[in-house]
């Protein structure tokens, strides 16, 4: 028997363990449907608040006009005095009584309403200062929420491994790049050779090209004396013998 009390009780304790875990998982969804409950609580409040203030008002009405038909009649009385008419001024006397009764009993009633509508009042607002301020709180809890989620995957996963994953995304299409624009280059510079467009740019920088003329070539053709010039163009224009 020991035993199964114990299996029991262990049963009970692990319901009560997934009860709390789903409690705390559904916290914020939860947290606002008391708050839509406190709503809709406060519109019911509200709502008796009014009713109540109609019935006061019924009655404070009622209690005011006992009072006029009280003044009423202790004129009618008084008169039916001052005449003699001793049983008719004793029946007046009787309704002015029936009427100040009513009014005793129900003139304190309408002070008792009065007072706690002032108090349902006070409640109310009270509530509805409660209220909002939760909401605020609730906001602040929503994005605390979300703030400390993002941290947590970032921090399951390995120290930041996302944001150091996409670094190294990052970092091989930047190879791969480098590496096609190398190939690039290789191409042309095979293609180049294959036309002897290189082995022509070698020439040309060693000034070997014909036609090829340096600032140095320039410079010197320049400062020769004008008689070497012409002798030399006289040598160009004679004919040669046979």
């Amino acid at each position: 028997m020991a035993i199964w009390k114990k299996l029991f009780t262990l049963g009970r304790a692990g319901a009560n363990e997934a009860t709390s875990a789903i409690v705390d998982a559904n916290a914020l969804r939860i947290l606002d449907q008391e708050i839509r409950d406190a709503d809709r609580a406060q519109g019911k409040a509200r709502d008796d608040l009014a009713g109540l203030v109609a019935r006061r008002r019924m009655l404070e009405a009622e209690v005011d006009s006992f009072r006029v038909q009280a003044e009423k009649y202790e004129a009618s009385a008084r008169i039916a005095v001052d005449k003699g008419n001793m049983d008719l001024a004793r029946q007046v006397a009787q309704r002015i009584a029936d009427l100040e009764q009513d009014i005793a009993v129900k003139a304190p009633q309408v002070d008792n309403m009065r007072q706690a509508e002032d108090q349902i009042h006070a409640a109310i607002a009270a509530t509805d200062r409660k209220i909002e301020q939760l909401r605020r709180e609730v906001d602040v809890v929503k994005v605390n929420e979300s703030v400390q989620k993002a941290q947590a995957t970032v921090a399951a996963s390995g120290a930041g491994s996302s944001i150091g994953s996409a670094a190294e995304s990052l970092a091989r299409i930047r190879e791969r790049q480098m590496i096609r624009g190398e190939k690039i280059r290789a191409a042309g510079e095979l293609e180049d050779r294959r036309t002897g467009a290189d082995l022509d740019e070698q020439l040309r920088v060693a000034g070997i090209l014909p036609g090829h003329s340096s600032a140095d070539d320039v410079l010197a053709r320049l400062s020769a004396p004008k008689q070497t010039l012409q002798i030399e163009q006289r040598a160009d224009t004679k004919p040669n013998d046979g």
